[in-house]
C-alpha cells in the first residue's frame, strides 16, 4: 500500500527527498513549488525552480500559486484527496485549510534540532552561531512557526571548517531516508508524535545583505562561522586593494590562525588577516566575474602583501 502524497518544495535541497519519496513507490498527486522566477544574465527568462524542473521529469501535475489564501486554490488542493502533503522548504505559509486539506495533515522536513532554529535559515545560522550538532527533524505542522510536534530525528555533527553548503548536502540525504521512514510509519499507523520543548527556542531569521559584509573587529572565531556560514551563497565579502582598484571580494573558505595585528591588516602573504581576536586564514577567494580560487592562485593575480589593511 503506498500513501497519495501531495508535496511542496523549492529548492534543491528538496529534491532528494521528493525523489526517495517517488522512488517508494507513493503516488505523487501534485507538486506545489514557488512560481518561476527570473534568472539567467539578464534575469529576463522566467525559471522553475528545482522542485518544479524535477517533478516534470517524472510527469507529475505542478502547481505554483503565488498564495494559497485564495479559497478557490485551497479547494483544488483538497479536492486531490491526498493522504498527506509533505513539506520541505516550500516557502509559503500554509493557512488552516491547507493544514488539514489532507487525511493524515501536513508533515515537514527541517534543517534544524527544534525548537533551535526554527524559521527560515536554520543551517546557515546554526554554523554562524559555532553549533557543534544539527540534524534534520520530521515533524507535524500547525498554525505556528515550526512549532508542531516532531515524529522523528536525524542528528549530524558540524565539523570546525564546514561550509553551510556541506552540511546542506548532508541534511538533504538524511531528510530523504528520514522522510522514507515517516513515511512507511504513517501508512502502518505507527508514528509517534511528541510535543516539543518550551525551553532553547531560537529563531533562524533570513539572512540580510548587511549580514554579508565581513567586519574584522569581529573575533576569529565569528569571522571563521559567518564566512562558513554562508559559503558558498549568499556569500561573505570584504574590500581589498588590487591594482588600482578597491574591488569587492567574495570569501568561500576559511580557518583559524594565530596572528596579532589591527584588525583587517594582511599578516602575510598566505592572507592571514587579522581580527578583533586572533585571525583567519583565507583559503578560497573569489573576484568579481570569475571563479573560485585557492588563496594561492588568488594571490597570483592579486599580489596583497603584509601590512596592507582590509577594510
Amino acid at each position: 500500500m503506498s500513501l497519495r502524497i501531495v508535496f511542496m518544495g523549492t529548492p534543491d535541497f528538496s529534491v532528494p527527498i521528493l525523489n526517495a519519496l517517488i522512488g517508494q513507490g507513493h503516488e505523487i498527486v501534485a507538486v506545489y513549488s514557488q512560481p518561476p522566477r527570473p534568472a539567467g544574465r539578464r534575469g529576463l527568462e522566467l525559471t522553475p525552480s528545482p522542485v518544479h524542473r524535477n517533478a516534470e521529469q517524472f510527469g507529475i501535475q505542478v502547481r505554483t500559486p503565488k498564495s494559497l489564501k485564495d479559497p478557490e486554490e485551497q479547494q483544488a488542493f483538497i479536492d486531490l484527496n491526498a493522504d498527506v502533503a509533505i513539506v520541505v522548504a516550500y516557502g509559503l505559509i500554509l493557512p488552516k485549510e491547507i493544514l488539514e486539506g489532507t487525511r493524515l495533515g501536513c508533515y515537514n522536513g527541517h534543517a534544524s534540532l527544534l525548537p533551535r532554529w526554527r524559521g527560515a535559515a536554520p543551517i546557515q545560522r546554526a554554523i554562524m552561531a559555532g553549533d557543534l550538532e544539527t540534524g534534520i527533524m520530521i515533524m507535524k505542522m500547525d498554525e505556528g512557526l515550526d512549532t508542531g510536534p516532531v515524529a522523528m530525528v536525524e542528528k549530524i555533527n558540524i565539523t570546525a571548517d564546514m561550509t553551510a553548503g556541506e552540511l546542506h548536502d548532508q541534511l538533504s540525504m538524511a531528510g530523504a531516508d528520514l522522510m522514507v521512514r515517516a513515511a512507511a510509519a504513517l501508512e502502518r499507523d505507527s508514528l509517534t508524535l511528541t510535543p516539543q520543548s518550551d525551553e532553547g527556542v531560537t529563531y533562524a531569521s533570513k539572512i540580510t545583505k548587511v549580514e554579508t559584509r565581513i567586519d574584522w573587529t569581529q573575533p576569529a572565531i565569528d569571522v571563521h562561522n559567518r564566512i562558513r556560514g554562508l559559503a558558498p551563497f549568499p556569500g561573505t565579502w570584504c574590500e581589498m586593494e588590487i591594482g588600482d582598484d578597491l574591488e569587492r571580494i567574495k570569501l568561500l573558505r576559511s580557518v583559524l590562525a594565530t596572528g596579532v595585528g589591527a584588525p583587517g591588516t594582511v599578516l602575510d602573504e598566505d592572507l592571514r588577516i587579522a581580527c578583533g581576536e586572533g585571525a583567519v586564514r583565507l583559503r578560497t577567494l573569489q573576484r568579481a566575474g570569475g571563479k573560485a580560487m585557492d588563496g594561492q592562485e588568488f594571490q597570483r593575480g592579486a599580489k596583497i602583501v603584509q601590512g596592507d589593511r582590509l577594510p
